[in-house]
């Protein structure tokens, strides 16, 4: 079943919906989610929560072109809320590595008017991904939209950690000189 079919079977708040996406999406959405939890359990009940959240949220959204990127980004939002709740006082190595290491190329979100340009910092983003080669935009999504650590990104990329390491250095360096171009102080 394709994903416009599925939407369409959300859209007619048909019950199916769900166990066709759990088919088609269950096992990518889980290793998603236990990619950021560390954790079976938890994992299965981050692709629960977003297969409500998609219940909840189709209408109004219709995402027929986009379904799975749409699961991933509920379920990624999922499994760091559950980091949030269970590490309350101490947080995940991983999570705070990954926040320092892109810290110094994203503007920080410390006022109104850096909340209200999301959107449009999304949209940079999003333009400097496209730019760059698939080897390259691979290695980035992997390791900081996927969360995987750098030997599982040079083992999916076929390449030593070594490379990854620099390769994901340089792309910083570059994002941040990106994002200064298009005008956002960091």
């Amino acid at each position: 079943m394709d994903d416009s079919q599925i939407v369409s079977l959300y859209l007619s708040r048909d019950e199916t919906a769900v166990a066709r996406t759990a088919e088609k999406y269950g096992p990518r959405l889980r290793a998603l989610a236990l990619g950021v939890v560390g954790d079976v359990q938890t994992a299965e009940e981050c692709e629960n929560d977003t297969y409500w959240e998609a219940w909840r949220s189709i209408p109004p959204h219709q995402p027929r072109d986009y379904l799975y990127p749409f699961l991933a980004r509920i379920t990624r939002h999922a499994a760091l809320d559950r980091c949030r709740e269970r590490d309350r006082l101490k947080r995940s190595a991983a999570v705070v590595e990954l926040s320092a290491e892109l810290e110094q190329c994203l503007p920080a979100p410390d006022d109104a008017a850096c909340r209200l340009d999301a959107l449009a910092l999304g949209e940079a983003i999003n333009g400097f991904l496209a730019g760059l080669s698939r080897e390259k935009r691979v290695m980035f999504l992997r390791r900081y939209w996927f969360l995987d650590s750098v030997a599982e990104v040079a083992r999916r990329c076929g390449c030593s950690e070594g490379r990854v390491k620099t390769t994901l250095f340089r792309l910083r360096g570059q994002l941040r000189d990106y994002l200064e171009q298009e005008g956002y102080t960091l």
